[in-house]
């Protein structure tokens, strides 16, 4: 019974690699395009979603700041209770003192307990002020949570459309890229999938086009022209690193101008037998 064997994709030969090479970028080009079609929306969720997160953590911190300064609050008013207890037994001490000095000292006492007061209370409008601006900030970041959360439910609600729009057929593209990877070795994928990622439009082989590379439109020599038809090696752009290929491989058609003929310079001898 017959076994079909796979066959390595170092076994085989370089026109076949670069047409497996060419049918991916084919597909790879497809997959791109279903890309675009979702434009900057994945960026702008993401942006969403990190905005919100950031305006979270904003009001987290902010009414972490509100426990502590309300308990400053509380602080400073057992201060202002203690001290002015103090203050009214000071007071009550004068009445039964023996001398000046002993009255003078419970002064002393007094109008520190009373700088204290003064200083709690202080820090009390101090706190209260900080409070009520803390809570405003927290309402301001609470609507702009909310407006923020409506947009990117309508981001999300546009690019999950689209998506569902393409993704069978970008999952079909997608099948097919596997397939195709499979008769590329790895190395030569690696090398591809790196010119891809340093290009603008993703293009890691062209065919030639007027002589030049269909990337950069770089004028290619005669013999790298003679070198690229002749599909014996792997070559690329000297200038922009791209995989070249000659377009009969990647089955394009190109147009052969047709060079009229010159035409014919009369002779003295000629113009004469005419006269």
């Amino acid at each position: 019974m017959a076994t079909n064997t796979k066959k390595d994709p170092s076994e085989y030969s370089v026109e076949e690699k670069l047409q497996s090479l060419y049918q991916l970028q084919t597909m790879l080009t497809e997959i791109d395009k279903i890309k675009t079609l979702r434009g900057e929306l994945p960026l702008e969720v993401q942006d969403l979603e990190d905005e919100i997160a950031g305006l979270t953590t904003r009001i987290e911190k902010a009414s972490a700041d509100v426990v502590d300064m309300t308990k400053g609050v509380a602080e400073n008013k057992n201060v202002i209770e203690v001290s002015k207890a103090a203050i009214a037994k000071y007071q009550e001490q004068q009445d039964h003192v023996s001398n000046n000095r002993e009255f003078d000292s419970l002064n002393k006492e007094i109008e520190f307990k009373n700088l204290e007061v003064e200083l709690a209370e202080k820090r009390i409008r101090e706190f209260t002020a900080a409070i009520n601006a803390k809570k405003e900030e927290i309402e301001s970041n609470k609507a702009l949570v909310e407006e923020k959360k409506q947009d990117l439910e309508i981001k999300k609600s546009e690019l999950h459309e689209i998506i569902e729009e393409n993704r069978q057929e970008e999952e079909r593209l997608r099948e097919k890229c596997k397939v195709l990877e499979q008769n590329i070795e790895p190395r030569l994928l690696q090398s591809f999938r790196r010119i891809r990622n340093n290009t603008r439009n993703g293009l890691g082989i062209v065919y030639v086009q007027r002589e030049s590379c269909g990337g950069c439109f770089n004028k290619i020599p005669p013999q790298r022209q003679l070198d690229i038809r002749m599909r014996k090696k792997i070559i690329v752009c000297e200038y922009c690193g791209r995989i070249m290929i000659d377009p009969e491989l990647a089955g394009v058609k190109v147009e052969v101008k047709q060079v009229e003929a010159a035409p014919k310079r009369r002779t003295r001898k000629a113009a004469a037998e005419e006269e």
